[in-house]
């Protein structure tokens, strides 16, 4: 209930009172309320709702302390909340709100994760490959910076609306992959967060029909989508790539997603979220693992990296390298990371199964082991742990 309604809670709390820190306050205030009372009374018939009327009372309650709040108590005493546009919806509100250029970039990728998406601290620490009291303070300058700044709660408009897609595309990208491969411990994937960044994205593409990289991150998470009920087996456990059985895979999706790509490609103005579509579109297109052009694949990474040089793009290169040119040439580009990927799960990972497959068993056991301390998704500790079994 909080992965659902805390985003629209405090979207709607913001537009009323205007005060980020205040309209947070109430929301948390408000699914404590829930705990205390739930287990005695039950689960409300509208769960949402209740926790809407919970929020606006202690709102109430805490403006009536400062008179100068006199004409938001009045405006909350009026609301019923109603149900607005998609195009309003108050969570994409809430995004270009703390996607506003006053904040720092890290800053508003990190704070709209919090407000919108109902990340942990610590998630979006690991999100940002930092520490968790880092990426803490990070969250609370931001939000101070928010009311200290008197951040208008609106859509932008004209001129200023394309240049803070960047950051918003960001943070829906960040949103996907959390829902597509959680980074937390309690389950493997939460595909109602993925389809709710899906959702969330698509209503910036209809504010935005002719900008190329919305249409590119929409296919990338639609190709990624068409291809995830084959991606765990009946255990919840990881089928990778190779070994997927691709009948699973939605192919009229996988279809669509490529028109959108041809037309976002027509406009002539690759970015990262097109180009990473691109490579997921070659990947769909592979009748099978072995038919993979891998070839294309490191040719559009080489693209990539032109545009958004990156350490997981770098990482994700070597493994299509190892593909083409053998294990050896990949393992010495892998290596070269270490110093910026070496709290990252997925490198050690990556060197495990490289190292694996230059015979040298004892140090892909040591990376692997390395993977599995640092990895906190379910299933892919029991990946990790079925491949030092095995």
């Amino acid at each position: 209930m909080f992965r659902e309604e805390a985003a629209k809670l405090t979207g709607a709390m913001v537009r009323l009172i205007g005060n980020f820190d205040i309209a947070e306050e109430v929301v948390q205030d408000s699914l404590v309320a829930a705990l205390e009372n739930w287990p005695a009374q039950g689960i409300p018939d509208n769960p949402g709702a209740w926790l809407m009327t919970a929020a606006r009372r202690r709102a109430i309650d805490l403006l009536r302390r400062d008179q100068r709040y006199a004409e938001k108590i009045a405006l909350l005493q009026r609301s019923t909340m109603p149900a607005e546009p998609a195009e309003a919806d108050d969570r994409l509100r809430l995004i270009f709100t703390c996607c506003h250029p006053a904040l720092a970039q890290e800053a508003q990728v990190a704070l709209t994760l919090r407000a919108v998406a109902g990340f942990t601290t610590q998630e979006i620490a690991a999100a940002f490959l930092v520490s968790e009291p880092a990426m803490a303070q990070r969250i609370v300058r931001a939000k101070r910076k928010i009311v200290e700044a008197n951040i208008p709660y609106r859509m932008p408009q004209g001129a200023e609306l394309v240049p803070r897609v960047d950051w918003v595309l960001a943070v829906l990208y960040l949103m996907f992959n959390e829902g597509y491969l959680s980074r937390g411990p309690q389950v493997a994937s939460r595909r109602d967060l993925a389809e709710d960044a899906m959702w969330l994205t698509s209503l910036v593409a209809r504010l935005l029909p002719d900008q190329p990289e919305v249409l590119g991150l929409i296919v990338l998470m639609r190709l990624h989508l068409a291809r995830s009920r084959a991606r765990f087996d009946s255990n919840g456990d990881i089928v990778l790539l190779p070994d997927q059985d691709r009948a699973l895979w939605d192919s009229t999706a996988i279809a669509q997603a490529v028109e959108v790509l041809d037309r976002a490609a027509a406009m002539s103005s690759p970015g990262p979220y097109q180009l990473q579509a691109a490579i997921a579109a070659v990947h769909s297109a592979a009748p099978s693992w072995r038919e993979t052009d891998w070839q294309q694949i490191v040719a559009l990474y080489d693209t990539l990296l032109r545009i958004a040089d990156t350490p997981i793009v770098r990482l994700n290169r070597a493994v299509a390298l190892s593909h083409v040119t053998g294990p050896q040439a990949a393992l010495g580009e892998v290596n070269d990371l270490a110093i910026s990927l070496g709290g990252y799960h997925l490198f050690h990972a990556t060197r495990a199964e490289l190292l694996d497959e230059l015979g040298e068993v004892a140090l892909a056991r040591e990376a692997r082991l390395r993977a599995l301390e640092l990895s906190q998704n379910p299933a892919e500790r029991s990946l990790l742990q079925r491949k030092l079994r095995g």
